[in-house]
């Protein structure tokens, strides 16, 4: 299947948080898919083989480090690359997701929004410099 745009897999148990992540990455004209808990993302990851995958850590049932661990281990999602996006932002929570195999483990707050979209631009998912100056445009 041919993909017209790359495709982000939000996988967050917060219906409001995944809302407010899928127009900030529509707005960057990348197709969202939502998986509001770990085991949807993994059959979602499966299914769809999404270019990456931003997953928080606090849901329950099966945690976002469970989650990325899984994901890691299966051969059809282990080259996708993950990006922790949580609430956590110890050093050690940190330093458990990339040993884990995510790429990135961003803290939410009032630079998150822009950490990410900078972190989609290294990974080539996102192209130029627009994204960052349109989320500071809004301030």
């Amino acid at each position: 299947m041919a993909k017209n745009h790359k495709t982000v897999l939000i996988v967050e148990d917060s219906p409001a948080q995944a809302i407010a992540l899928r127009q900030l990455l529509e707005q960057e004209k990348l197709q969202v898919l939502w998986a509001p808990d770990g085991r949807t993302g993994l059959t979602m990851a499966q299914q769809h083989q999404p270019d990456v995958i931003v997953l928080d850590v606090e849901m329950p049932e099966m945690d976002g480090f469970e989650t990325c661990r899984c994901l890691k281990q299966d051969t059809q999602t282990a080259d996708i690359p993950i990006v922790i996006l949580t609430v956590h932002n110890g050093t050690t929570a940190a330093m458990k997701g990339i040993d884990l195999g995510a790429i990135d483990f961003i803290p939410k707050g009032a630079f998150s929004a822009a950490v990410l979209l900078e972190t989609f631009r290294q990974l080539g998912i996102l192209d130029g410099t627009e994204a960052t100056e349109d989320v500071y445009a809004k301030d």
